[in-house]
């Protein structure tokens, strides 16, 4: 029965938080983790507007790139956080709010700097470390810069990179610059040794638990599915990415930990969690995980989500929510498995076990 009740807490996506003593909580990445840092910038790549945010609490647009919550918001959850971290750009983000953490995440950006550059006014990665130093010294004066110290060491990092490195970069146009230049098995060790100087980075600004996302089933979103698909199956282009990307991160991040010394980078299956859903949404809940909630066009997945589009009267039957992003619902079932997935989806632990250790060794 036991075993039971767990399926069923997993399967609704509902697990309890783990601990009452909520750790800081530091989000870096694109716009599957913005929370609305891009609401504060000249660019495109902002989602500020209905029907964004249709099924938050205050039924506004906040921008995140969700019909609700995103995966920042329901990990705060599990880490026993009163709230989410703000938006570091937000004017509310000083005093006490500080000790919750800081989302630095903004949508359109990747691992490198010509990522994203149609979207222009966006932080991009390297100033988004460079936030997160500032962040640090802001602290510093708040609580004293040992005791500041501390909180960031203590912290539970998210950093979601990548994906933008092919959609919005190397597959943007037919014959891009980066595909013109490198062949994808000569393009992604190229982007995964960027992403290495990204993440030591990091540590040396003070992270020690850091969930690293891998790429998830690009092919299989409805946007790629409008452009490169007839039959509504996946992209076998598109799909080589994550195939060759992800074992390539793990690597990579099983390479810092040797150097470090520690189990500080966890690599996170995201195509593994996506296309268990994608590939069976019925045993989900789910009633299609080819067409977006909120879009026009083929498969709901041409141009943006506006109050002109088409918007599902379900949100919880829909995979995705837009052309590119998962609804809250399925942010939640994915979020379980960081929680409390196996070595498939969570390398080398999960995210229960790292609260677990950490307890035990008062980190």
């Amino acid at each position: 029965m036991a075993c039971y009740i767990l399926f069923i807490s997993v399967f609704l996506g509902i697990l309890a938080p783990i601990s009452s003593a909520a750790r800081a909580f530091f989000v870096f990445g694109d716009s599957l983790v913005d929370s609305g840092n891009n609401n504060y910038l000249a660019t495109t790549a902002r989602a500020d507007a209905p029907p964004y945010g249709l099924d938050s609490a205050d039924h506004r647009a906040s921008g995140r790139f969700c019909n609700g919550k995103n995966t920042p918001d329901i990990l705060s959850e599990q880490l026993g956080a009163a709230e989410p971290p703000l938006p570091y750009l937000s004017p509310h983000l000083d005093g006490q709010k500080l000790l919750i953490g800081a989302n630095f995440a903004s949508a359109g950006i990747g691992i490198l700097n010509d990522t994203g550059i149609q979207f222009a006014n966006i932080i991009r990665i390297e100033r988004q470390l460079n936030y997160f130093e500032q962040y640090q010294q802001r602290l510093s004066k708040l609580m004293g810069a040992q005791e500041a110290k501390r909180l960031v060491n203590n912290g539970i990092v998210l950093i979601t990179l990548g994906g933008n490195d092919f959609v919005n970069n190397y597959y943007l146009i037919p014959y891009s610059a980066r595909s013109r230049e490198f062949s994808l098995p000569d393009y992604i060790p190229f982007v995964v040794s960027e992403y290495k100087k990204v993440l030591a980075k990091l540590y040396g600004l003070g992270a020690r638990r850091v969930l690293v996302t891998g790429v998830g089933p690009l092919g299989c979103v409805p946007a790629e599915l409008a452009l490169r698909s007839r039959t509504g199956a996946c992209d076998p282009e598109l799909m080589r990415v994550p195939d060759l990307w992800n074992p390539q991160l793990t690597k990579m991040l099983g390479d810092l930990n040797r150097q470090f010394g520690s189990d500080v980078f966890i690599a996170v299956n995201a195509d593994r969690m996506h296309m268990d859903i994608v590939m069976n949404p019925s045993s989900y809940g789910f009633v299609t995980s080819k067409i977006a909630c909120c879009g026009q066009g083929p498969y709901n997945g041409i141009g943006l989500c506006t109050i002109f589009s088409n918007v599902c009267s379900n949100r919880d039957a829909y995979v995705f929510w837009d052309a590119y992003h998962p609804t809250e619902r399925a942010n939640r079932i994915i979020v379980s498995q960081f929680m409390t997935g196996s070595s498939e989806y969570m390398y080398p632990m999960n995210l229960s076990t790292i609260l677990k250790l950490d307890a035990q060794n008062q980190y």
